[in-house]
């Protein structure tokens, strides 16, 4: 039986040309193919190695004005509950302080002077503890066993055995400040994540798709007439977006100050200018994307590629310090783990601009990295 002159008795041969068909098409759209096989393997190395919820081996400055064995004794204890990295020793408590508010370290351990002579007189000597906890994630699993690791360090110190938990604690008088989120809010923390995020969702996708949309609409030869550079073209294609991220960025700053509270205690106009490096640094790189892909699936594609491991890894959904090494230098080739260093330290911490310098100087290194690969790759004629 036949029906519009195609017969609908099945065949397997007709099966079997149509499946020959499909897998010669996967075969070509290698990008296609990439994504079933990368984005699993991506994601289990990544979830499997590199995401850690307690992070360890978190660097400390130390400030002490002795060197006594009691204070080594200290030191060596916090760092046996391998929370603890002292890799900074400060001077005086403004060096500490910088070195906080630039994300330099987690923790400032202070030791007073007189820390020794308290011990020898049994007069409760204090250890005062200083945590970033603008990630409360970071900060808790350090401060939750700190007293009693502490206490019974200064016991075996002196010779004494180990008393229960309540008396050891009761020799030495740990204070703990939790800066810049004493009440662990972790609002504070992802709100101002999400604006790094938001903003790069947005901007990446959207002008990765900008020459390939111009190619399948058919209206790329009249793009290439046009007497203008490489230059005007791109500049055309990309300043447009930078009108759309200020617009999510008014969106997310006024719903994080009137639906979160989000404390803002930095300058506003140090922000916006880090915000407008990052978003051109972002619509660059969507640019860059597009003169890779031939078609705007591809393009989208690109960008899945692009946004697993920059928001695994650049800290916004785990703790950063958490990874391994190899995750955290990896993790610095992300705009995104830059400029989340950028808003928390501005938002929450109040910092300037000499304490995210360094991070503003990776953004505007993306920029013209981005840049001269788009202008380079940017073809005059079609291929």
């Amino acid at each position: 039986m036949k029906q519009y002159g195609v017969s609908t008795v099945f065949s397997f041969a007709r099966l079997g040309a149509l499946l020959l068909k499909e897998f010669i098409q996967m075969r070509r759209d290698r990008i296609t193919f990439a994504m079933m096989l990368g984005v699993p393997l991506m994601q289990l190395v990544l979830f499997g190695y590199a995401i850690n919820n307690d992070p360890k081996s978190l660097p400390a400055a130390l400030v002490a004005t002795s060197n006594d064995h009691y204070t080594r004794a200290m030191v060596s204890a916090l760092q046996m509950t391998g929370y603890y990295r002292f890799d900074h020793v400060a001077e005086s408590a403004a060096e500490a302080e910088a070195l906080m508010a630039s994300g330099s370290v987690a923790f400032v351990v202070t030791i007073p002077s007189d820390f020794a002579r308290r011990v020898e007189r049994g007069d409760n000597p204090q250890l005062l503890i200083e945590a970033d906890a603008t990630d409360p994630a970071v900060a808790s699993g350090a401060i939750s066993t700190l007293g009693t690791v502490a206490a019974n360090a200064l016991l075996r110190e002196r010779g004494m055995e180990a008393a229960a938990a309540e008396n050891a604690r009761s020799q030495l008088e740990v204070v703990v400040h939790r800066r810049y989120n004493p009440e662990g809010i972790s609002q504070y923390n992802i709100v101002p994540g999400l604006l790094g995020v938001i903003l790069q969702m947005t901007m990446v996708m959207m002008t990765s798709i900008a020459l390939t949309r111009e190619t399948e609409r058919g209206t790329m030869e009249n793009l290439l007439a046009m007497p203008a550079s490489p230059l005007e073209i791109m500049l055309g294609k990309v300043l447009p977006y930078l009108v759309v991220g200020a617009v999510q960025v008014l969106v997310v700053l006024i719903a994080a100050k009137l639906l979160f509270s989000v404390p803002f205690m930095g300058s506003l106009p140090l922000l916006l200018f880090a915000i407008l490096v990052f978003v051109l640094s972002l619509v660059l790189l969507g640019y860059t994307i597009s003169t890779m892909a031939r078609t705007q699936m591809q393009a989208l594609q690109l960008t899945f590629f692009f946004f697993l491991p920059s928001i695994l890894l650049s800290g916004f959904m785990f703790p950063y310090r958490g990874m391994p090494g190899w995750a955290q230098i990896f993790g610095e080739i992300f705009p995104l783990t830059h400029f989340l260093r950028i808003t928390r330290a501005v938002m929450l911490k109040g910092a300037d601009f000499a304490a995210i310098a360094t991070e503003v100087g990776a953004l505007a290194i993306f920029v013209a990295l981005f840049a001269g690969v788009a202008l380079l790759r940017f073809r005059r004629t079609l291929d």
